[in-house]
């Protein structure tokens, strides 16, 4: 039995899909978990219950924690430590191993490319955050406690990624003739991660034994595009023109005054003031991974 606690959500689905390949059992776990290919047990949870995680994580071989939580710090800082611990016991208790989802909050502003070995150094409360329920999982795996790894991705975007800001912001916009947007600067590069590679990726991880006990970057173009770059191809597949507007920091902090989701964003704008490279070497020098470039990841986010 292979477990996905935090289910419902673009990741979880896309690794859903990718462990038809290795398992024909599969759990789904969440408040309310909806099936995606039609075979997978549903289990009500709720992660922050110790109890019920233990319950869904009975009999499991594997679990991959991929849930997300809404976008708020005092949230973040309450639940996820608790989360966390939940399921490294429930992990231990049932010898299961562990998958951990997670993205580049820690690492903070980094000049140059993150690897795996970038150390720690958040520079917001969500990377507080994010460093210390990574730092628990690693404590546990020095230890020789747990079995588990870390499935590291940069900023997202695919088919049916509502929550990326390129979806959101860029490709949807030009569907509807308007300006694509885009925040601090049009210029800079910005790696990202396309959700369907990143499912994939994480099933491969999972089922890879010597994959564990270590952190692993997904893979990704390492053709990092700029912003206008994006646009451009984006609006070529629409046969619209590339229409761009650049919103400057002081208009997003203002914006945030009035909207409780761009207020928890504006700490988060270090991400895009300056460069950010995603490098995905690690992976690539390992597993024969035939990665999808950003002119057929757009073009497949545009067509949904």
């Amino acid at each position: 039995m292979q477990t996905i606690l935090g289910s419902g959500g673009t990741i979880a689905d896309n690794l859903v899909i990718s462990l038809q390949k290795y398992t024909n059992k599969i759990r789904l776990v969440s408040r309310n978990p909806k099936v995606v290919v039609g075979r997978e047990e549903r289990v009500s949870a709720d992660l922050i219950s110790a109890e019920q995680v233990s319950n869904a994580v009975k009999g499991s071989e594997v679990v991959y924690l991929t849930a997300g939580l809404q976008y708020d710090t005092k949230v973040w800082q309450e639940k996820w430590p608790l989360i966390m611990q939940n399921v490294i016991n429930a992990c231990k208790k049932y010898d299961a191993r562990l998958v951990f989802f997670d993205n580049v909050y820690m690492y903070g502003k980094v000049s140059g490319p993150m690897t795996e070995e970038t150390p720690f150094n958040p520079c917001s409360r969500k990377g507080e955050v994010r460093a210390k329920i990574a730092t628990m999982l690693l404590n546990e795996v020095a230890q020789g406690s747990l079995t588990a790894l870390i499935a590291r991705a940069a900023d997202f975007y695919g088919p049916g990624t509502n929550n990326s800001f390129l979806n959101m912001m860029v490709f949807e916009n030009l569907k509807k003739g308007k300006s694509a947007q885009l925040m601090i600067s049009k210029n800079l590069k910005h790696s990202f991660t396309y959700t369907p590679d990143a499912g994939k990726a994480t099933a491969l991880l999972g089922n890879t034994l010597s994959a564990y006990n270590q952190t692993w970057h997904l893979p990704c173009d390492m053709n990092v595009l700029t912003g206008q770059q994006i646009v451009e191809i984006a609006a070529k597949e629409l046969k619209v023109k590339a229409k761009i507007t650049v919103l400057p920091r002081i208009m997003i902090q203002m914006a945030g005054l009035f909207n409780p989701i761009i207020r928890e964003s504006i700490e988060m704008l270090y991400q895009y003031d300056s460069e950010y490279f995603f490098d995905s070497g690690k992976f690539d020098n390992v597993f024969a991974f035939s990665k999808v470039p950003y002119s057929v990841g757009i073009r497949n986010s545009i067509v949904l």
